[in-house]
């Protein structure tokens, strides 16, 4: 009995490690900079989360699915096991915990302090392309053709040369796509990428309308006010379901193949997005002299709050 006790006490302590584990990555994922791979890289369960993610397929789900008939339990078994859910679910909960009360404070922010939020963006943003970028290696040709052309693309979508129309269904799931299979990778954050595409406050407005939709839901509230931004977060969700098994696994493969030249192109993205959060502080505010001294001593805040970051953990290691 005392062993039985003390394995449960052991499983209890592992699942809130993981939920721990999620919060950071969930806090990565939800603010431009650091990404949920990296975090997930730097406290040493990236391998796990890859494989996790990557067993993730049509098959194994089908397989479970049909684990209601008993001839099939074994397999559905099986499935779940190499799956590791034991592992993905804590985790997504601990991330879906942090995104939630990030959307919640960037939703309200965005109304009451835009500059404060999108200027500490910025710096953010450009010192984590710093920080990723000094550790690789811009030495040849090809190299320096990838890193020009992440960063004029990224530059072009921010200045709206390029860019997604408005906020319709198809958007919303190609941003999920995006955005979710950019959480699970190193160097790039899949809120920095919704930024790029001008989906980031919508998004975490949405969310946040839904999770107070719920509670007032549960308190005799309308089921109405549920279906808009429950939408919105369904369509999401499906997006970043499709991206983990499509963008996601292109991208681990072009990793796989040339890890120093896709880690460019990824870095050089960050690096071209550093303007993306002033055209929000542009579509709200006059560029004053107080405007441009406010958006750049919080830039400095983000940056400090980086290269802090980078310091107590020993330096982000990409290649």
């Amino acid at each position: 009995m005392e062993y039985e006790r003390s394995d449960i006490a052991v499983d209890r302590l592992e699942l809130l490690r993981t939920y721990g584990y999620g919060l950071c990555m969930g806090a990565a994922d939800a603010l431009p900079g650091v990404s949920g791979g990296t975090v997930a890289l730097l406290l040493g369960f990236y391998g796990r989360l890859i494989a996790a993610v990557t067993a993730l397929t049509p098959r194994r789900a089908i397989a479970v699915l049909r684990g209601y008939r008993r001839e099939n339990r074994p397999r559905a078994r099986k499935a779940l096991l190499e799956m590791d859910l034991q592992f993905l679910l804590p985790l997504g909960v601990g991330v879906i915990t942090s995104v939630v009360l990030i959307a919640e404070l960037v939703s309200s922010l965005a109304e009451s302090n835009p500059i404060a939020m999108f200027g500490f963006f910025t710096g953010l943003i450009a010192a984590s392309a710093i920080t990723l970028g000094r550790s690789l290696a811009f030495d040849s040709p090809t190299r320096i053709g990838a890193a020009i052309v992440g960063t004029t693309l990224a530059l072009l979508v921010a200045a709206d040369v390029v860019h997604l129309p408005g906020s319709g269904p198809v958007v919303i799931v190609i941003a999920g796509a995006i955005a979710v299979s950019a959480m699970i990778l190193p160097g790039v954050s899949g809120s920095l990428l919704l930024i790029l595409f001008g989906q980031y406050v919508f998004l975490s407005s949405e969310l946040s309308a839904f999770v107070h939709a719920i509670s007032d839901l549960l308190s005799g509230g309308s089921v109405a006010a549920v279906i808009d931004p429950g939408t919105t977060v369904a369509l999401f969700v499906v997006g970043g379901a499709v991206g983990l098994v499509t963008i996601a696994r292109v991208v681990r493969t072009a990793l796989a193949r040339n890890r120093g030249l896709t880690l460019v192109f990824l870095v050089s993205l960050i690096a071209g997005s550093v303007p993306a959060p002033l055209h929000n502080i542009g579509d709200m505010h006059a560029w004053t002299t107080e405007t441009i001294a406010l958006t750049a001593a919080w830039a400095a805040l983000g940056a400090i709050a980086l290269f802090a970051l980078e310091h107590l953990v020993g330096g982000f290691e990409p290649e």
